[in-house]
This record gives structure tokens, C-alpha cells and sequence, in this order.
């Protein structure tokens, strides 16, 4: 699991590997998105500010199994993956826009 940090603050994690992390964090389409995303209404990312891929640690790989976990309870199911297709992405700072999207 690979997490990006930006500012020194870990942003988001992945149950990618280190080269589909890379290419999902990396990607234009994800650095546009953070691009327009707050957090407690202070932009995730500037837009210039470097960005780090690193391992994931203990916790936040644990606060990904904890997640995943839940959705499983929720859909019944057991597994590894939240929807068992490709890699998946969890924000660990929260987002505005998808609190607003819960309202």
C-alpha cells in the first residue's frame, strides 16, 4: 500500500502497488481533482507544491482494512478489496465536496 503526501500531510492511500500507485496518483485526472478539493476549506493541493508517494504505514494501512472492513458488513460480503475491481483510493483528510454530497 503506498500513500501521498503533500506538506508533510497524507492525503490519500492505495492498495496499489508502488507502480500503479504512482501512475494513479501522478495521473492528470487525479491532480486535477485534488487540484479543486478543500479540506476544512484550505485547498488538499496548490497545484505546485511537491507531492511524495511513500509506503503506507502501520496506521494507515490499518485505517484502510478498518474501512474496508465496514464495507464489507455493509454489502454483506467478505473480501479484500472495497469493490474487488482494481486498486482503490481512500482520502485520509476529509474533503469537503464529499460531505456536501452526503447532505
Amino acid at each position: 500500500m503506498y500513500t501521498l503526501e503533500i506538506a508533510g500531510i497524507a492525503i490519500a492511500t492505495t492498495d496499489a502497488d508502488e507502480a500503479e500507485a504512482r501512475e494513479i496518483f501522478e495521473s492528470e485526472d487525479f491532480l486535477d481533482d485534488i487540484r479543486g478539493f478543500t479540506s476544512a476549506g484550505s485547498p488538499v493541493w496548490d497545484g505546485v507544491s511537491a507531492f511524495v508517494i511513500r509506503q503506507a504505514t502501520e496506521d494507515e494501512v490499518e485505517a484502510f482494512s478498518e474501512i474496508d472492513d465496514i464495507e464489507d458488513e455493509i454489502d454483506g460480503e467478505e473480501g479484500d478489496e472495497f469493490d474487488g475491481e482494481g486498486a482503490n483510493i481512500m482520502f485520509l483528510v476529509d474533503i469537503d465536496q464529499f460531505a456536501d454530497e452526503e447532505e
